[in-house]
C-alpha cells in the first residue's frame, strides 16, 4: 500500500486540475461554431449512362431517337423554351409580340449571341433551319412539314424575324422550340448531304454545352463528352464537363453505376426501380410524362348504344380500381388521371370533380340506368331493351397493357359488365380500328410529347369525330365551343378560363375514361447537387435546370473551390 500512495495522489491531483480547466472553458465549449457558408462553384465532371446508342447529334435528325435528343438539348438552342408549367420563355429570342388578330408573330434575337465556333447567330440561321425542315426530303413527320409550309417567314433584319399564319392559332409558340442549325456550316448542303455530314458527330450549336470529343472503344462510339460553353448567353453551367456513356439496356446502366463507372442513370425503368431505390447514395427524381392512358368508348357505335348514357360511362370509370392498378401493376410509377389536360400545367383545373373507386356506387348507377342482372342465371346486366352490357375491349399487344386490360375486365365483371379482351399490335389498333371507328372500346396511350400547349381540340372537338382523332366520336357543342375559342385567343388568362370550362364539361360527360399519367424517373449520385425536375413535355426536359447542377462548392470567404465529398 505504501508503494501505491504517491501515484494515487498524483492521479487525484491530475483529475482535479482537468476539472478546473474544463470549468474555466465551459462558456467557450457551449458557444456554437458557425457552419461555413458555401456556394456552387465551377468545376467537376458528371458522367451519366443512357440506354441506347448515338446516331446523329443534330436536332433535325433526332426526332425518333430520345438519347440523341437529350444530348442535343444541351448543344442547341431554340427561339423559345417552355417551363414546367408550359409557359413560354425566351431562349435565343429575348422578346416577341403578337398581332391583335393572332396571325402575325414578331421575334427579336438576343444581342451578342454566338455559335460555339464564335460566329454570330442571326435570323438567317432561323430561316435556313425552317426552310430545311419543310423541304420534300425533310426527315420530320409529314404533318409537321405540312404545318411549316403554311407559315410565311420574313427576315426583318439580322436580329428580327416575322411569322405570318394563315389563321389564328394560339398553340403556334409550341412549334418554336426546334433546335436552330448554323447556316454558315450547313447552308450549302442538301438534306441528304446533311444526313451524311460529319457535322452530326462534331456538331456546332449554341447551347450551354459544346462538343468536346467522342469516346471510342474498339472502333465503336460508346460515349460523348461535352464541355461548358463559357460564352453562353444565359447563365453558364457550373459543371465543367458532362460525359454520356451508352449501354444496351437499363440493367447495364445500373450495373455501370454500381461499378463506379457513372454517376447518373438517364432513366430508371420499372425493371431496375427496386434496385435503384436500394442504392444509399443515389437520389431519384420523378416527373410527370406528357402522356395519358385511357379507355376510349365508341359513342357512335350503335351495337354498344349503352355507351351513349353518361351514367353508364361514369359507372364504368367508378368501377375501375385505378389506384390499385398503378400500385400493383405499374410499381407506383403513375399519377391518377382526372381528365385530358396534363396536371401541373397552366391549363390544368384543380377543381375537377374526382371520381373515386366505389364498386357499390357504380352498381347503383347501373341499376338507376335500368341495367339489371337477368333471372336466367347470366352475370351480365341487361337493359330494358334486352341489350347486355357486353363489348370487346381492344388493347395494345404488350405485357403491361395485357395486365391492365385483365385488371379492368375483372373490375367490371364485379359490376355485371362483360369485357371481352382482344390484343392488337399498336399500329393496327390505330390504323384498322381507331381511324376507321370500327371498334367498341379500346385501351390506349396518348403521347403528347413536345407539345407544352394543351390544345385538346384534335381529340375532343366535334369536327374531328368522323375523320380526325376524336376517336370516341364525342359530339358535344358546349365543349367544342370552349376548344374553338381557346385555340384562337392569345390571352393566356382567357384561354385558362376556357380550358377550365372544358375540363368541367369533360368530367360531367366522360366521353372516355381517364386512367393515369405515367411518370419518368432518373437517378443522380448524391454528390451532384442543385438537381430539380418538374412535369416533363419531353424526356430531355430533365436538363432544364442543368445550369444549376453543381459538384464543386466554394466557401464564401475563400477563393479556392472545395470539392464535395
Amino acid at each position: 500500500m505504501k508503494k501505491l500512495r504517491w501515484p494515487l495522489l498524483i492521479a487525484i491531483l491530475a483529475v482535479v486540475a482537468i476539472g478546473l480547466l474544463l470549468s474555466s472553458q465551459k462558456g467557450s465549449l457551449l458557444t456554437p461554431i458557425a457552419e461555413p457558408v458555401v456556394e456552387p462553384a465551377s468545376g467537376g465532371i458528371y458522367t451519366e449512362g443512357l440506354a441506347g446508342s448515338l446516331v446523329r447529334l443534330n436536332p433535325l435528325l433526332d426526332y425518333n431517337n430520345p438519347v440523341d435528343r437529350e444530348v442535343d438539348r444541351l448543344l442547341f438552342s431554340g427561339l423559345l423554351r417552355f417551363d414546367d408549367r408550359g409557359i413560354p420563355q425566351g431562349d435565343l429570342a429575348d422578346s416577341w409580340g403578337i398581332s391583335r388578330d393572332g396571325t402575325i408573330y414578331n421575334f427579336s434575337l438576343r444581342p451578342n449571341t454566338t455559335w460555339h465556333d464564335g460566329q454570330p447567330i442571326t435570323t438567317d440561321d432561323v430561316i435556313f433551319t425552317i426552310e430545311t425542315m419543310r423541304t420534300e426530303d425533310s426527315p420530320l413527320p409529314p404533318d409537321l412539314i405540312a404545318f411549316w409550309r403554311q407559315v410565311e417567314v420574313t427576315r426583318l433584319d439580322e436580329r428580327s424575324i416575322q411569322f405570318a399564319l394563315p389563321e389564328p392559332f394560339a398553340p403556334f409558340l409550341d412549334y418554336l422550340t426546334f433546335g436552330i442549325l448554323p447556316q454558315h456550316l450547313l447552308g450549302k448542303l442538301s438534306v441528304a448531304d446533311i444526313i451524311e455530314s460529319s457535322f452530326n458527330l462534331n456538331p456546332i450549336g449554341s447551347g450551354p454545352y459544346q462538343m468536346d470529343h467522342l469516346i471510342v472503344e474498339d472502333g465503336q462510339v460508346v460515349g460523348v463528352v461535352l464541355s461548358a460553353f463559357q460564352e453562353y448567353y444565359n447563365t453558364p453551367p457550373f459543371i465543367e464537363q458532362l460525359a454520356f456513356r451508352y449501354y444496351p439496356d437499363s440493367a447495364s446502366v445500373l450495373a455501370a453505376y454500381q461499378a463506379g463507372d457513372i454517376a447518373g442513370i438517364g432513366q430508371v425503368t420499372a425493371d431496375i426501380l427496386a434496385q435503384a431505390l436500394a442504392e444509399p447514395n443515389l437520389n431519384l427524381y420523378t416527373g410527370r410524362l406528357p402522356q395519358m392512358t385511357m379507355v376510349f368508348l365508341n359513342l357512335g357505335n350503335e351495337s354498344v348504344s349503352f355507351f351513349q348514357d353518361a351514367d353508364v360511362r361514369r359507372a364504368l370509370l367508378m368501377g375501375i380500381n385505378r389506384q390499385g392498378m398503378i400500385d400493383q401493376l405499374l410499381g407506383g410509377q403513375a399519377i391518377l388521371a382526372d381528365g385530358p389536360i396534363l396536371p401541373g400545367t397552366w391549363a390544368y383545373y384543380e377543381g375537377i370533380p374526382r371520381v373515386d373507386y366505389d364498386a357499390n356506387q357504380a352498381i347503383a348507377l347501373l341499376r338507376q340506368a335500368g341495367y339489371t342482372i337477368p333471372a336466367g342465371g347470366s352475370n351480365v346486366r341487361q337493359g330494358e331493351n334486352g341489350l347486355s352490357l357486353s363489348f370487346t375491349l381492344l388493347y395494345p399487344d404488350t405485357p403491361t397493357h395485357k395486365a391492365l386490360a385483365q385488371a379492368i375486365q375483372q373490375n367490371w365483371a364485379l359490376l355485371g359488365v362483360e369485357a371481352n379482351l382482344q390484343a392488337v399490335p399498336y399500329p393496327e389498333l390505330v390504323s384498322d380500328y381507331l381511324d376507321t371507328r370500327q371498334y367498341q372500346a379500346a385501351l390506349v396511350d396518348l403521347n403528347l410529347s413536345r407539345s407544352p400547349d394543351p390544345d385538346p381540340y384534335p381529340f375532343w372537338h366535334q369536327a374531328q369525330a368522323s375523320s380526325g382523332q376524336n376517336y370516341s366520336r364525342w359530339d358535344d357543342r358546349a365543349a367544342s365551343e370552349y376548344l374553338e375559342q381557346a385555340r384562337i385567343t392569345t390571352d393566356l388568362s382567357e384561354r385558362e378560363r376556357l380550358y377550365n370550362n372544358f375540363q368541367v364539361r369533360f368530367s360531367q360527360e366522360l366521353p372516355a375514361l381517364p386512367l393515369y399519367y405515367p411518370v419518368y424517373t432518373f437517378a443522380v449520385s448524391a454528390e451532384v447537387r442543385g438537381v430539380l425536375i418538374g412535369p416533363l413535355f419531353d424526356t430531355a426536359d430533365r436538363f432544364n435546370s442543368i445550369n444549376n447542377w453543381f459538384l464543386v462548392t466554394r466557401r464564401v470567404s475563400d477563393t479556392e473551390p472545395t470539392p464535395t465529398p
